[in-house]
């Protein structure tokens, strides 16, 4: 079989040609990336706008190439369409079974087992408003077993109970991670992320990972540890988004492409997270993606507003919402109260601080001691724990999405909670929605004090969850932490006003009898400060916080939170929790936001050094197959620089080591007379050989002549904004024309690294 030896003048200058037509049938795999390495996004874009070129012109061929035309243009609509339905179905049965599996945990409806508590008491014929959350059909576990209700045996009983569930639920979670997809622990955020800059992660984005991860996410949410299931549900719908983009060769073919598809999967997956569609848009702009382009936006946006749409249908709180904690609220804030809300502010900054420290430094003892080897004991001692302490708290006993929609509530007249015990004016008549001020009752202060110690469980028992080998969201956690705190700061602040309403900052706006401050919203604002000072997310944190609530004229109080509790954070160190877990686990990640202010040369970062041996270079027409292959052998670099000859080092272009390989092992097999000793040609016309002489290898189609070069003068400072720009896997140095090194993403990261004092061994990947 021949090799082509032809190539036209416009496929030459295209850099890397048309890869795939190397022989008469395209062999398969050229191009493509092996596991832990880095794409390079100027390659992908190059292959995409020459498919977008032959299919352009062969649609002006026939009517059936135009319908191909056509069908390409739409599919990425089509693939939006389906990460929507198909995400938002997912949230809707991930939230119906939470909700059920964390009652399973107190008790039983003996009607129909598979109802939560509320959905037994609201199909019972026998439940009353006052008592709305006991009916006969539910019943504790100890109830069902002795037939009592009351009594310290009963009490223990469902104690211990509440604690064995909590352990089945935990263990069945991490046993499933262990043994079937070791990929769906944790958030997954940091390595979407590092994907979405291009990296590559095979697995991670599986149909094993998706189905383990959403089982497994509902037993760890469930079991009543503190985590939430907002952050991996950003991975379930990128894994959507990966399972789709397989169907389309379009995409399945293209890293670049698929990208841009997982991109806007994560946008999906905020918004059925929080019901916040233009929130997930924003979250995926700010937070998660690296290439973002315009048609991406529109994308994004479709795919959020299907998914949106998708878990409305399903209503799995049944109360026409897509979250748990929607709340409205009726009075205005005040310009006063913007002085706590920016001591919120400091107190998210200051917890984000502290926690993104003593996680971070906890997580790197897992990986450096004994611990890391028995994850599963790990989590049932944290599950234990957490079990033990939160069960005797009504604030922890409960599920933490339950906690932050008690927390945001507004205190209304219908209201029985502990948190609404106010002593009230016998002589009120208003309307329902305008209660005035009142002083608190012995239930706020019981309240107040069981908040304070949840507060305290919250704050040290998310450092040990966070990172477990289980799917654990953070979102959560940290909105409880400030929507705790927010609302003993809203309730001091209401019962200043009341008692003290004569002092100079609340005469002007909070008479006697007017319902002055909303202890919710302080909750709110609370959650919003210790959320952003977690992630370090500002504008989409805003629009998704007032999506959650309908309100807009809070969005000044929530603004002034977020930035304060960003400034905050970001005056201790500028990593947020994700960046951090990027750095603990060496991932390649170069994050546009980082600043590089020092003044070395490219000279200084490229290899070889000094002391290094010369550099691994193919030359044009003087290098056999064997010799080729024992540079493979010999070596682990990406790929070789070609150069006229050794003497001149004059740079013909670039060629990555699995096109060579996959180009060496296909000619052996279909091509007559390559050997090892034949030589490899890189030029435009192999010579004329004795007919004595093996069979030449041509390999011009597999080389990139246009790599990408700088001068040994260049300073670091651009060569590091061309690789975070242009998406790089790695760039030539010369001078005048002479090849003198290399340098890859990798040398950037760990020369980065060194100039911030931090060890350059730590950046483990290409």
């Amino acid at each position: 079989m021949k090799i082509h030896l032809s190539a036209t003048p416009t496929e030459e200058m295209n850099g890397a040609g048309n890869l795939m037509d190397f022989l008469d049938e395209p062999f398969p795999d050229v191009g493509t990336y092996e596991d832990f390495h880095t794409i390079d996004w100027l390659r992908e874009k190059s292959r995409d706008t020459d498919r977008h070129r032959k299919i352009t012109s062969k649609s002006k061929e026939s009517i059936w190439e135009l319908i191909k035309s056509l069908l390409d243009a739409w599919s990425g609509w089509v693939v939006m369409l389906l990460i929507g339905l198909l995400s938002g179905t997912l949230a809707g049965v991930i939230d119906l079974a939470v909700d059920w599996m964390t009652d399973l945990k107190e008790g039983v409806c003996l009607s129909a087992f598979w109802y939560s508590h509320e959905q037994c008491c609201w199909t019972s014929n026998e439940t009353t408003f006052d008592d709305r959350d006991k009916c006969p059909q539910w019943q504790k576990w100890a109830e069902l077993m002795t037939g009592h209700t009351e009594g310290a045996g009963v009490y223990v009983l469902n104690y211990f109970l509440y604690i064995l569930w909590a352990l089945l639920f935990s263990f069945l979670a991490v046993s499933l991670v262990r043994v079937f997809a070791p990929y769906a622990c944790g958030s997954g955020i940091p390595e979407i992320k590092t994907i979405l800059s291009g990296f590559i992660i095979r697995g991670y984005l599986g149909k094993w990972t998706l189905l383990i991860k959403t089982v497994t996410l509902v037993l760890a949410v469930s079991s009543g540890l503190s985590l939430g299931k907002e952050g991996p549900l950003v991975h379930v719908a990128c894994c959507c988004g990966n399972l789709f983009c397989s169907l389309f060769s379009k995409y399945s073919k293209n890293e670049g492409k698929r990208r841009e598809v997982l991109s806007a999967a994560a946008a999906a997956g905020v918004s059925v997270a929080f019901g916040a569609p233009i929130g997930g848009v924003l979250f995926s702009l700010e937070e998660v993606s690296y290439y973002f382009p315009l048609k991406t936006l529109w994308r994004s946006f479709f795919a959020a507003l299907v998914a949106a749409f998708t878990l409305r249908s399903i209503n799995p709180f049944g109360n026409s919402r897509l979250v748990l904690f929607y709340v409205e609220y009726h009075t205005p804030w005040y310009m006063a109260e913007l002085v706590p809300f920016i001591l919120l502010g400091v107190f998210g900054g200051l917890w984000g601080t502290l926690f993104i420290r003593a996680n971070i430094a906890w997580c790197r003892r897992r990986k450096t001691t004994q611990l890391g080897k028995y994850p599963v004991l790990e989590v049932i001692a944290v599950t234990g724990i957490t079990a033990v302490l939160a069960y005797p708290n009504p604030y922890t006993r409960r599920s933490t999405s339950e906690l932050i929609s008690e927390l945001f509530n507004d205190c209304g007249s219908l209201e029985s909670s502990q948190l609404c015990d106010y002593i009230n004016n016998p002589n009120m008549s208003r309307p329902v929605d305008d209660i005035p001020d009142r002083p608190a009752g012995p239930g706020v202060y019981n309240a107040l004090w069981q908040l304070a110690l949840a507060l305290i469980f919250k704050i040290v028992i998310t450092i040990f969850t966070f990172g477990m080998k289980i799917p654990s969201g953070l979102f959560i956690p940290s909105m409880a932490v400030g929507a705790i705190a927010g609302r003993i700061v809203g309730i001091a602040v209401e019962q200043m006003a009341y008692h003290h309403h004569d002092w100079i900052i609340f005469k002007n706006w909070c008479r006697p009898g007017a319902d002055c401050v909303t202890p919710g919203l302080y909750a709110m604002v609370g959650a919003a400060a210790c959320l952003g000072g977690v992630t370090r997310m500002t504008v989409s944190l805003v629009v998704i916080m007032f999506e959650l609530t309908g309100g807009l004229e809070y969005i000044v109080p929530l603004m002034a939170a977020a930035v304060t509790s960003k400034w905050v954070a970001d005056a201790f160190g500028k990593e947020g929790i994700y960046e951090s877990h990027i750095q603990l686990n060496g991932y390649p990640y170069l994050d546009v936001r980082d600043e590089f202010t020092h003044r070395t040369l490219a000279t200084d970062v490229m290899r070889p050094r000094r002391n290094d041996p010369p550099l691994a270079v193919l030359t044009q027409d003087t290098t056999t197959v064997e010799d080729v292959e024992t540079l493979i052998k010999d070596t682990d670099y990406n790929g070789f620089p070609v150069v006229v000859s050794r003497e001149s080092e004059r740079l013909i272009g670039f060629v990555q080591r699995r096109d060579l390989t996959l180009a060496i092992k296909n000619a052996r097999q279909k091509q007559d007379g390559v050997v090892s000793s034949s030589v490899v040609y890189f030029t435009e016309d192999a010579p004329q050989l004795p007919a004595s002489n093996p069979q030449p290898l041509k390999l011009r189609r597999i080389l990139n002549l246009s790599p990408f070069t700088v001068t040994d003068h260049t300073p670091m400072e651009t060569v590091v904004d061309i690789f975070r720009k242009l998406g790089l896997r790695q760039c030539l140095v010369t001078r005048s024309g002479r090849l003198l090194g290399i340098i890859t993403k990798k040398d950037v990261l760990r020369h980065m690294a060194q100039m911030m004092n931090q060890d350059p061994e730590s950046i483990m990947f290409n």
